[in-house]
């Protein structure tokens, strides 16, 4: 049963960090990502870029809207996913609990399903 593993992040947290230090993360999230796939457990997995970069689109009544970021109300981004295949929801929490970002960030556990699905 696929997971999403969804990292969120505070906003400003990579910024804080030299570049050393986020680059000594990043190879650690790989790594993890690789014992994933070895094992595997892994689907697919990318670190997204900062919402410096973003747009949010949406088109209410036919007209588009679209705004750049950075966002002022958000607390927090999404900085990455990890997509797993694990036959239970249980299973994908245990994996969360042991994804080096979780010391950093917040780890959100989502199964996939139909929009319809509640």
């Amino acid at each position: 049963m696929p997971h999403m593993l969804l990292i969120h992040e505070p906003v400003g947290q990579r910024a804080a960090r030299s570049e050393p230090e986020g680059r000594a993360l990043y190879e650690r999230m790989l790594r993890w990502g690789e014992e994933l796939r070895s094992r595997g457990l892994l689907l697919g997995a990318e670190s997204l870029a900062s919402t410096d970069r973003a747009a949010r689109v949406s088109v209410p009544n036919g007209k588009a809207r679209i705004v750049d970021g950075p966002f002022a109300e958000a607390k927090e981004m999404v900085g990455g996913f990890f997509l797993v295949n694990v036959d239970t929801r249980e299973e994908a929490i245990a994996l969360a609990q042991q994804c080096p970002a979780a010391e950093w960030a917040t780890v959100e556990v989502r199964g996939l399903a139909p929009c319809f699905d509640r």
